[in-house]
């Protein structure tokens, strides 16, 4: 029944700020707002394929939460961390090797880089990979992924 998720929400301290980030910054198209409700809908992907919500609360009610855009694997390795950068914002991966390059999620597989949004928000693009799950390697560089379906073929 359950067929993926079609809406998420967040809290955000100022609606016109990230009105200004999910629109301008990221390119979200505006599909709805609600300046009474101090609320704002945004399509991610298609219209009506997936919205998100942006609900104004004070800063004391916001808790930083995490969710993922779904990209191409090619935008990810190519463009993702240089869109992010032309936007002020700094790419971040789980790699402890001090690079922002993206990172593949062995047991998934899937590749992914983060950024924040204005609130703190944990934001990320991901792609999930051909081949099967490696979940014993962990979170390796996408090279080091490609090494390794290389060797396992």
């Amino acid at each position: 029944m359950i067929q993926g998720i079609y809406e998420t929400h967040i809290h955000v301290e100022n609606l016109e700020t990230s009105i200004d980030f999910y629109e301008n910054v990221l390119g979200l198209e505006k599909c709805g707002y609600n300046d009474e409700r101090r609320i704002a809908f945004f399509w991610v992907g298609k219209p009506q394929e997936y919205m998100l919500g942006l609900w104004e609360k004070p800063k004391s009610e916001i808790v930083n939460m995490h969710f993922a855009f779904r990209c191409d694997k090619d935008d990810i390795l190519n463009k993702s961390v240089q869109f992010l950068k032309s936007r002020q914002l700094k790419p971040y991966n789980f790699l402890r090797d001090g690079t922002d390059k993206p990172m593949v999620f062995a047991w998934m597989p899937a590749i992914a880089i983060y950024f924040n949004d204005p609130d703190g928000h944990c934001l990320e693009f991901i792609a999930i990979l051909d081949g099967k799950p490696r979940p014993e390697l962990g979170i390796i560089s996408y090279e080091d992924w490609t090494k390794t379906i290389q060797e396992s073929t």
